[in-house]
C-alpha cells in the first residue's frame, strides 16, 4: 500500500526573516553619552521550520498542508521524495480549518487520491506519514480512536479525527491514509505533555479540506456561505418544553431577516436532524456541515415542526459582511468599529457574537478597555449575534454599558458608565 503513497508526500522547510529590535534604553541618548555607545541598529533576525505536505494534483503542482507550517515564511521550500528541490507559491490559506494551499512548478509529480472521509469508523487502520524532527520520510500506523472531535480550541472550524498513529513535531501537514492507499486527512496537532506524541493526534477529514482546497483554488481564499440561524442543541428539557418525541437534532432559535434561512421558510422552534441526508446530532455538527458548502449550492434539511417531519431546500448565502462604526451605537463605544466575526479570529464559528474589528487608540472605547479582536457575546445581559442585536440591548440601558468579552481564550466583564 505504501510504495504508491510515498512519492506524493513532501518535506517543506520554510525561513521567516524578522527585525530584532535593540533595547529602548541602549537608544537613550543620555544612556549612549554616559557610556559612549554608538546608536544602535535594527538587526534581522531568521527562523526556519519543518513540516510535511501532500501533493494532491500532480498535473497542477498542488500540494496541501497546515497553515501554520508555512504562516508568515518568507521562503518556502518543497522536498520531494526523489530529493528534487522547489521553491512553493502560496496559492490560499484557510486559517480557521488551519489549511494551506502551495503550487510548485514541476513535472513528474505523483498525488495521492483523496478518499471519502464520511466512510471512517471507528477502528479502522490509518497510517500517517510525515517529515517528524528533520529525519526525512517517516511513517506510523494505528486506529481511529474518535470521529467528529470538536471543542478543542486548537482552530475554528473543528470536526477532527481521532489517532493513536504517532503525530510528532514535523508531521504536520502530512496525510493520513487508509488501507486503501486514499487520503483521509491532513495531519495537524497532538495532545501531549511536552509537545510529545502520546497517542492522542487529530487530523483535518479529507472532505474538510477537498472543500477548502477547491474554493482556494478558484478564489485564493475561502468563501464559507451561511444559512442565517442561530441555534442550539436539543436538550430533553427542551424536547419537553416543544412536545417533541426526538432527543437528537438543534433547534433553531432565531432567524436572521433577509437570510437564506428566512427565504427557505424556516422558522424559530423548528428542529434540524438531518443535513444534506446526514444525521445532524448538535449544533457543532450542522455548523462543520455548512461550512463545507459552497456558496450557492443548494442544502436539502430534514426538520421537525411541531413533531411532524419536514424537508425543506435552502440556497447557501454570502455572509452579511456589515460594519458599524461605534459611536453610531453609543458615544461610549466611540473609536471602535464593531462586525461580524471574521474567519480569522481563533473564535470563528464557535460562539455567537460581534468582533471589535478597530479601536482607535486614545479613543472612548480605548479608554473603556477594548481592544482590537475582541469577541463581544452579550451586552447588558442580553446575548448578542449581530450588531443590530448590539444596538437593542444598548437601547434597553443607553446609560450604562455591560459587556461581556472573549479576549484570547479568557472571558471578562468591561462596565462602562
Amino acid at each position: 500500500m505504501l510504495e504508491p503513497v510515498l512519492p506524493a508526500v513532501v518535506n517543506i522547510s520554510t525561513l521567516t526573516r524578522f527585525k530584532v529590535r535593540p533595547n529602548p534604553i541602549l537608544n537613550d541618548p543620555f544612556f549612549r553619552q554616559f557610556f559612549n555607545l554608538p546608536h544602535q541598529q535594527e538587526q534581522e533576525g531568521e527562523r526556519s521550520s519543518l513540516g510535511s505536505g501532500v501533493i494532491v494534483d500532480a498535473e497542477k503542482g498542488y500540494i496541501l498542508t497546515n497553515d501554520h507550517v508555512i504562516k508568515d515564511a518568507d521562503e518556502i521550500d518543497v522536498t520531494l521524495h526523489d530529493r528534487r528541490h522547489f521553491e512553493a507559491k502560496v496559492v490560499g490559506t484557510d486559517p480557521t480549518v488551519d489549511l494551506a494551499l502551495l503550487h510548485i512548478d514541476a513535472g513528474g509529480l505523483t498525488a495521492l487520491p483523496m478518499g471519502n472521509s464520511d466512510d471512517l469508523r471507528v477502528g479502522d487502520f490509518v497510517v500517517a506519514i510525515g517529515s517528524p524532527f528533520g529525519l526525512g520520510q517517516t511513517v506510523t500506523y494505528g486506529i481511529i480512536g474518535g470521529l467528529g472531535r470538536t471543542g478543542l480550541g486548537i482552530e475554528g472550524y473543528e470536526d477532527f479525527i481521532q489517532t493513536d498513529a504517532s503525530i510528532n513535531p514535523g508531521n504536520s501537514g502530512g496525510p493520513l491514509v487508509n488501507m486503501h492507499g486514499k487520503l483521509v486527512g491532513i495531519n495537524t496537532a497532538i495532545v501531549g505533555p511536552g509537545g510529545g506524541s502520546i497517542g492522542i493526534g487529530f487530523a483535518i477529514p479529507s472532505n474538510l479540506a477537498r472543500a477548502s482546497m477547491e474554493s482556494l483554488e478558484e478564489y485564493g481564499n475561502v468563501r464559507r456561505g451561511q444559512l442565517g440561524i442561530t441555534v442550539q442543541n436539543l436538550t430533553p428539557e427542551l424536547a419537553r418544553a416543544f412536545d417533541l418525541h426526538s432527543h437528537g437534532g438543534v433547534v433553531i432559535a432565531k432567524v436572521v431577516p433577509g437570510s437564506a434561512a428566512e427565504k427557505a421558510r424556516l422558522e424559530p422552534g423548528d428542529v434540524i436532524v438531518a443535513l444534506n441526508g446526514r444525521e445532524v446530532s448538535d449544533a457543532n455538527d450542522l455548523h462543520n456541515g455548512v461550512a463545507m458548502l459552497r456558496v450557492g449550492s443548494t442544502v436539502r434539511l430534514d426538520i421537525l415542526r411541531h413533531d411532524f417531519p419536514m424537508t425543506v431546500h435552502a440556497v447557501i448565502a454570502e455572509p452579511h459582511m456589515t460594519r458599524t462604526k461605534g459611536g453610531a451605537i453609543s458615544n461610549q463605544l466611540a473609536g471602535a468599529v464593531l462586525g461580524p466575526i471574521r474567519g480569522t479570529s481563533h473564535m470563528a464559528g464557535r460562539v455567537e457574537g460581534v468582533e471589535v474589528v478597530e479601536v482607535r487608540r486614545g479613543s472612548p472605547a480605548w479608554y473603556a478597555g477594548l481592544r482590537p479582536e475582541d469577541i463581544l457575546i452579550a451586552v447588558n445581559r442580553v446575548s448578542i449575534a449581530t450588531v443590530d442585536d448590539v444596538m437593542n440591548a444598548v437601547k434597553r440601558d443607553p446609560h450604562e454599558l455591560l459587556l461581556n468579552i472573549i479576549r484570547g481564550n479568557s472571558q471578562l466583564m468591561v462596565e462602562i458608565q
